[in-house]
């Protein structure tokens, strides 16, 4: 087999819950909804929807977010065990996430090495929160990204590499379509069945072991 990369999703993957909606439950003011809902039905930019939904949120308020989700996020089941899977059957894997490294960085931390770790940044210098997207689209897409997958996969992986993609949304369906095979729940399990994208659903990260073992024997 060619090289094998694993390009895993982080909201809602990798954490049982999407951190952002949960900051904006908790901080924002509710015109939140309106905004997300926006992006939802794709009228705006996930770039712009999440720099709409941070600019509702004072900077002085950092700590405070990110103590919120370091104490209230969960990990989705086995996901510590299949970083080890992913070492031991010479798996490369990436975290594509359009999360905010403030608070990926610290959920990660001793688990996925940062230069392994893809996401977007915030500068908490003005008076509300500034998003930064270090990872924005290349040529090739013209979807507004933010944190943009099929950019880095295009960049990361060789052409003959086995791509497979783990994820959860709407923001992990571009990606999909560039992937060999696809790990997929909630909307993006819908998108997948729609679209006839070869996958299979899951809900831990040891269902993802278990398909992963039977790809390799298939290949």
């Amino acid at each position: 087999m060619s090289k094998k990369m694993i390009f895993c999703d982080f909201d809602g993957t990798i954490t049982l819950n999407d951190n952002i909606i949960a900051l904006m439950k908790q901080f924002a003011p509710p015109e939140w909804e309106a905004i997300k809902d926006a992006v939802l039905e794709q009228r705006i930019s996930i770039q712009e929807g999440v720099s709409q939904m941070f600019a509702l949120i004072t900077s002085s308020k950092r700590a405070e977010l990110t103590d919120y989700l370091v104490t209230q996020a969960e990990l989705r089941p086995g996901f510590l065990e299949f970083v080890q899977f992913a070492k031991e059957h010479d798996y490369e894997l990436k975290v594509l996430s359009g999360g905010i490294g403030f608070f990926v960085y610290p959920l990660l931390e001793g688990i996925i090495p940062r230069e392994d770790i893809y996401c977007n940044e915030a500068d908490f210098s003005q008076e509300t929160i500034n998003i930064l997207w270090p990872y924005s689209c290349d040529e090739q897409c013209q979807n507004g990204c933010g944190c943009c997958k099929t950019s880095l996969i295009r960049k990361l992986a060789p052409s003959d590499a086995y791509k497979i993609v783990i994820g959860d949304s709407v923001t992990d369906l571009e990606q999909a379509k560039l992937a060999d095979y696809v790990f997929a729940c909630d909307y993006l399990l819908e998108k997948c069945e729609q679209l006839s994208i070869r996958h299979e659903s899951f809900e831990t990260f040891y269902d993802v072991m278990n398909g992963l073992r039977e790809i390799e024997v298939r290949v």
